[in-house]
This record gives C-alpha cells, structure tokens and sequence, in this order.
C-alpha cells in the first residue's frame, strides 16, 4: 500500500504529453515529464516520493529533507496568514499552521519540524516536538547502536531524538564545540531510564568500551614513546589526545597496568620494556670445545670416587 508523504518504488503504466502515469494501487499517479529519469518506458520501475496536491496525489523524483513521521532542521522562507513555509528540498514548500507553532516562528531562522499527515490527508509540518515523543520500547537496551538528531541544549547536555520517535539525552562532557541542532550523530544507548526516556553517549559502553580503549592507548604508544597523559590529567586532556572520557582512560590503563603491558611514570605512561630473552648469549663467553668437555667428566668422577665394577 502506498503512502503520501514516503518513497515508494512504482512501475510506469503509460506515458503522454504530461508524463509518465504510475500504477498505485489500482489507482493512476503522474509523474511530470520535467521529472522523468532518462529511459523512462511503460513497465519500468521508478523510485519517487509521493506528495499531495489539491488534485489529489502527485510523484516527484526528488528527495525531501524528512519524510512523514520524521524529523528535520528547516529554515522558513516566508510567513503568512496560513502560517510558516518551510523549505525541505521540494519545489513545494512545507506548510507549518500556527496552531503547530509552540510560538510563532520567524522568517530567516531554522527549526526542528516533525513531518506529518493532518486530519484531511495533507503533508504539513509540526513545530510542536514534544507531543510526537513516546517512551522507549522495553528492548532498548545498554550498549544498543542508535542514530540521533540534536534537538537543543540544556544545563546537563543536548537533548536528542532517536529514530524519529525517542526522547534521549547526550551528557555535557561528551559535547563538541561543533555541535548544533538538526546535527545528526551515531551512538549508543548508556541507560533506559525508568521515565523511557534515553541516557546516549557517542562511545561504545560495558567491555567492548574498555577494548576499544585499550587499542586506542597502545596507539597512540607506537606513535610516541611516552604518552603524556596520567590520573592527574583533565578530562580535556584525555579527550582531546585519544578521544576518550577520564573514565575510560582510567580503565583501560589499569587493565593494561596489570597485565603488565605499560609502565606508569611521572610524566605519563609508556609500553614496558620486554624482558632480554633467556636464550641471549652472554658477551665474553666462547663455545665449550670436546676437550673441555672431558676435563669437566674427570673433575666431576674425582670428586664423586669411584663407581661401582670400576677397578682400583
């Protein structure tokens, strides 16, 4: 069944002066002839995405920024007494009404818009972020790869969406300076809190953190002899040298520490010298001859006596 407002692949039923006509579900969708893929025949297939007209459904080959039941940063190119227009990468722009604006939103600026049908079958969007949240599902779990959307800033660290329908929050001391809304990011689930909401980090957690770190110190070792980073170093330290939270760090060389793998000093850590094989040669020492040999025997049976059946 097929959707307005998601892409969908279609085949071409005909083609005329207008364009190509896609069969939909027993239903004809045009496709206009400015848009049409080269080689475009009767029984071809082509991907579009559907939008809705006054005339009803409409294809277009182009790609917009969010699909239904997504989210997007979008800038306004124009209010008027319908409400905000949202450019969103089709000719059309996105219609945002003033009763899906939490406060009215200015010409020139950008906001997080959540793409939606409304009651009458439109393609609008929504201002309104809060009210298109649900709790996390009871399967998230710790250590579950995610992909996010910043949302904004608070005292603790930014808020984020996860797939489009999931309210986390990524801590403060994981920030870059680089980091602005509609910012999309990979990461990891670091807790399901009892509310369902979700506490990420852009690192991976449990044991696989701990190895990752680990391979990340020796490194950076084979790089430099002596890594300039201890207990006492700032957590902007550590971060901005190997790309790792204090608290990593402090696991990872402990692990290494008693493994014996590193040597912690004053000025940092360093990879532990390997111990001299047992098999090295001495200096000064020369291969024992056969005359040798025989000389060490006799020393050896003088000082024992004689053996029984020897005679005196």
């Amino acid at each position: 069944m097929v959707r307005i407002g998601s892409t969908t692949t279609l085949k071409v039923k005909h083609l005329d002066q207008q364009g190509a006509w896609l069969e939909a579900d027993g239903a004809l969708i045009l496709l206009p002839k400015k848009e049409l893929p080269p080689g475009t025949e009767p029984g071809s297939s082509v991907e579009v995405f559907l939008l809705s007209t006054s005339s009803g459904p409409q294809a277009t080959c182009r790609r917009p920024f969010a699909q239904v039941d997504e989210f997007a940063l979008l800038r306004v190119s124009e209010v008027n007494r319908f409400g905000a227009f949202m450019e969103w990468g089709l000719e059309k722009e996105l219609l945002v009404p003033f009763r899906e604006q939490p406060e009215p939103l200015q010409e020139g600026r950008s906001y997080l818009i959540r793409v939606r049908l409304d009651y009458e079958g439109r393609i609008v969007g929504s201002a309104r972020i809060d009210r298109w949240l649900e709790p996390a599902p009871h399967w998230f779990k710790a250590g579950q790869a995610i992909e996010m959307l910043l949302w904004g800033f608070t005292d603790l660290g930014a808020k984020v969406i996860i797939g489009h329908q999931h309210e986390g929050l990524l801590y403060r001391d994981e920030l870059r300076a680089d980091m602005k809304p509609g910012d999309r990011l990979h990461g990891f689930i670091r807790q399901v809190r009892e509310d369902g909401k979700l506490d990420v980090t852009l690192k991976k957690v449990g044991k696989e953190a701990v190895a990752d770190a680990r391979e990340i110190i020796l490194a950076a070792l084979r790089e430099q002899p002596l890594l300039p980073l201890h207990d006492g170093s700032s957590p902007d330290e550590i971060q901005a040298q190997l790309g790792l939270s204090k608290k990593q760090f402090k696991k990872a060389v402990g692990g290494l520490y008693k493994e014996g793998r590193i040597e912690l000093l004053d000025g940092g850590i360093r990879v532990q010298p390997q111990k001299a094989k047992a098999t090295a040669k001495k200096p000064g020492l020369k291969p024992a001859t056969a005359g040798d040999r025989d000389q060490r025997t006799r020393r050896k049976q003088k000082r024992n006596g004689p053996r029984s059946g020897d005679k005196g």
